[in-house]
């Protein structure tokens, strides 16, 4: 596979990331059970088979049980640590976190920081993170808080680099206020339907908005801030598929592009969909989250495919229900 070299770091990853939100089975106090372990070997083999090197967890996935199941797994393949990109996230709490009254929040204060990273390197079995990111903005941020706790775990050895999660533009200047590291990378959704980074710029002067997206795409490019795109196939609606929880979306067309492009370019759909993002020049790395290894495998074929500008923009034109011009 491709790689890119992530802006500020030494880290050369793999252009498609593995994301292993789901891996850990439930999102319950339950123990891992023995279907997860055997799928996640799976699905982790298939990932380093097609060369991906980048791992992406949360301290919240499957309530921790990710983590841990993630480190069995790369035990029993015994994989090498020095081998891949371990990238994780801290700052959601769960409503009844610590206490049964507590509230659901986003939580970027010092101690919270530091209590999430050891937390999540027992679980990983690691000595240390490669990339930590914060994983939504804090209504209560201290920049100068996140910069001490920041510090202090560069200085341990426990985090290497740093970035964002779901952050625009402002909040991450506000944050470089105080913060002395350079964040690189930013996590955000972006897919075929999910379009408002780009529409921020295509629409802009022509009397629509995208709210809180404005500038973030091409701030994040200015500063070399790699963009990470979560869902990056919208659960499969990038391909034409609906679900129960699924919003109404028009969708028909894009459906109808995306199947002709596979069949142009002899891979699937879900390669057409990623493909979407890789062509563009910010060089977003698809953040892939299935817990299928066949569709994992089918999602990395878009590594060999290369869209032209105007294919590009038939599916962007389709994606979002309205062709420019």
């Amino acid at each position: 596979m491709k790689t890119y070299t992530i802006p500020h770091t030494d880290l050369k990853t793999s252009r498609i990331a593995y994301g292993a939100m789901l891996i850990g089975g439930s999102w319950d106090d339950s123990p891992l059970s023995d279907t997860a372990r055997a799928n996640t070997v799976r699905v982790v083999r298939t990932a380093l088979d097609c060369g991906i090197n980048f791992f992406d967890h949360a301290d919240i996935y499957c309530r921790g049980k990710s983590d841990m199941v993630f480190s069995e797994a790369i035990a029993e393949l015994a994989h090498k640590r020095d081998k891949f990109i371990l990238q994780t996230k801290c700052g959601i709490r769960f409503r009844g976190d610590p206490a049964p009254n507590s509230p659901g929040r986003y939580d970027f204060s010092f101690e919270h920081i530091i209590a999430s990273v050891d937390a999540s390197l027992r679980r990983l079995r690691a000595g240390y993170i490669d990339i930590l990111l914060l994983h939504r903005p804090d209504a209560l941020v201290e920049p100068a808080e996140v910069a001490r706790a920041l510090d202090q775990l560069q200085q341990s050895g426990k985090v290497r680099h740093f970035g964002v999660s779901n952050h625009n533009w402002a909040q991450i200047e506000l944050l470089r206020t105080c913060v002395r590291q350079p964040f690189v990378a930013n996590q955000v959704e972006l897919n075929l339907i999910h379009t408002g980074l780009l529409d921020a710029g295509t629409d802009f002067n022509q009397g629509r908005t995208s709210l809180g997206c404005t500038g973030t795409l091409d701030y994040c490019r200015l500063h070399k801030i790699m963009i990470q795109a979560w869902s990056p196939v919208a659960k499969g609606r990038a391909m034409g598929k609906w679900t129960e929880a699924a919003t109404p979306e028009p969708i028909d067309d894009l459906a109808k592009v995306v199947g002709e492009l596979s069949i142009k370019k002899n891979v699937s759909k879900i390669a057409i969909a990623t493909a979407w993002l890789l062509r563009h020049p910010a060089q977003i790395q698809p953040v892939i989250g299935t817990t299928k290894a066949e569709r994992l495998a089918a999602a990395c074929q878009a590594d060999g495919v290369e869209l032209t500008r105007e294919e590009w923009y038939q599916l962007y034109g389709a994606g979002r229900g309205r062709h420019l011009g």
